[in-house]
């Protein structure tokens, strides 16, 4: 499964793509909202997980803009895939925040801190789910 995880903390990102990686996937790190959305656009990705403080805005607001891409023309390559499955990872735990959450578009949301096993669990779930 190729991985986009989108965290500004380096530490915390390290610590994703070294327990992904463990556990057999491709993964890649962007700390900001605009190298997320570049890289988005260049490569396809099976899932993403996304923080949502990070320092050019709102994660929230890279879920809007992906859920309302068009889908990619088929056997494309390149392209924003408004379907792909995307985990939320926050330190915002209010049932507000997580509706919200929800309701943006994420298939799951898991709050920090978060043990690394669950983080990979829900991934296979949420793709198990998109099929």
């Amino acid at each position: 499964m190729r991985v986009l995880v989108v965290e500004d903390d380096q530490g915390i990102g390290g610590g994703i793509l070294a327990a992904l990686r463990r556990d057999g996937h491709a993964a890649d790190l962007c700390d900001t909202l605009s190298s997320a959305w570049t890289a988005l656009n260049v490569e396809p990705f099976d899932v993403m997980l996304l923080d949502l403080g990070l320092p050019d805005g709102d994660g929230l607001d890279l879920l809007t803009r992906v859920r309302r891409q068009p889908a990619p023309a088929p056997g494309a390559t390149t392209g924003v895939n408004p379907d792909m499955p995307v985990l939320i990872m926050t330190a915002r735990d209010g049932v507000s925040d997580r509706i919200q959450g929800l309701d943006s578009g994420a298939n799951a949301y898991i709050v920090k801190p978060f043990d690394a096993d669950e983080m990979l669990a829900r991934l296979r779930a949420m793709f198990r789910r998109a099929g």
